[in-house]
């Protein structure tokens, strides 16, 4: 009698899961990944708004780590989706605080990237005594200048016909200040206004993100029918981004000083259009104890080449470190 092959669990398959009520009429997603020994650890996912994804969990070793992954306010499996309605950064800080306290962690080390890594910032700079030691990818302070320059420079030095498009579903008047006009038109509630502009935003970010993107210029062809789910990271950034992302001018470097002490690792990829490497180099001369780790030939995306591994490096780098430490 023949025996049956044993069954191979996936070692990031969720140890837990949960949805957490936070108030205002949000209700987060939450997950467990790893080892209930091991480290503790939080990731925060970009966007704003595009929520957690299998390949995060996959960051983590899941021998040494137990980390944490939820989706923030109206994002991913997080409800209501999309809301937007009571959605802030420190609401978003206050929700970090009450997931550490629902399962008992006394501090960890926290992960993320790009809008995440502006998270983690805020995050670790309101409670610095939560946290262990910080890892980033694409440092992204949340300020105007970084959106203009991503947006509007980047764009139209790197790929013109992408800027031209970009500009043309506007009026005129409009092409004076696009991205105010892009954000006022992304949350009009008339679908017929906002949902090219909603995908023109995300087909041009998706192409910005990318060192080899499979086009250069928007295709409105590709626009979901009326009625079909769409993505809520535009919408979610337009609110973000319109409302300087909640923050003070300047807040996040002016601020990097009281993470003195804490040990960051900042991955940054060479020819990140949206997310460039001179701001993780500002970040980290203003902040005692963080270094940038260069990815060469990728650009913004964790999926680029090279990138995750980095992450990871810096994951084990700080493993002995966060040990000592805790």
């Amino acid at each position: 009698m023949e025996s049956e092959a044993p069954v191979e669990v996936d070692p990031h398959t969720p140890l837990s899961t949960q949805m957490l009520p936070v108030g205002e009429g949000h209700t987060l997603y939450v997950e467990t990944v790893g080892n209930a020994d091991g480290i503790p650890a939080l990731f925060l996912h970009g966007g704003p708004g595009s929520g957690c994804q299998p390949s995060h969990r996959r960051l983590f070793d899941p021998d040494r780590f137990h980390a944490v992954l939820f989706d923030q306010r109206g994002a991913g499996r997080s409800t209501p989706h999309g809301e937007r309605a009571a959605n802030s950064t420190d609401r978003l800080i206050a929700d970090i605080e009450l997931i550490r306290a629902t399962l008992g962690v006394e501090r960890w080390l926290v992960v993320g990237g790009s809008w995440g890594a502006t998270l983690a910032l805020a995050y670790a700079q309101a409670y610095p005594h939560r946290v262990t030691a910080v890892v980033l990818r694409a440092a992204f302070l949340g300020t105007r200048s970084e959106l203009d320059r991503a947006f509007s420079t980047a764009m139209s030095h790197f790929y013109p016909r992408l800027h031209a498009d970009f500009l043309d579903l506007l009026t005129p008047s409009e092409r004076n200040q696009p991205l105010e006009a892009y954000w006022r038109r992304i949350l009009d509630p008339d679908p017929e206004i906002h949902r090219p502009a909603a995908f023109a935003w995300y087909q041009a970010e998706r192409i910005l993100s990318q060192i080899a993107p499979p086009a250069e210029a928007l295709d409105l062809s590709q626009l979901p029918a009326p009625g079909a789910r769409f993505p809520a990271s535009p919408f979610m950034e337009a609110h973000y981004f319109s409302n300087d992302c909640f923050l003070e001018p300047g807040q996040l470097l002016a601020n990097a000083p009281k993470l003195a002490g804490i040990p960051g690792r900042i991955v940054q990829s060479r020819y990140d259009l949206l997310c460039p490497p001179a701001t993780s180099h500002a970040l980290a001369e203003a902040w005692l104890g963080a270094t940038v780790q260069i990815v060469g030939a990728a650009g913004h995306g964790q999926s680029e080449p090279g990138v995750e591994a980095a992450i990871g490096a810096a994951l084990a780098d700080l493993h002995p470190v966060v040990i000592d430490g805790q």
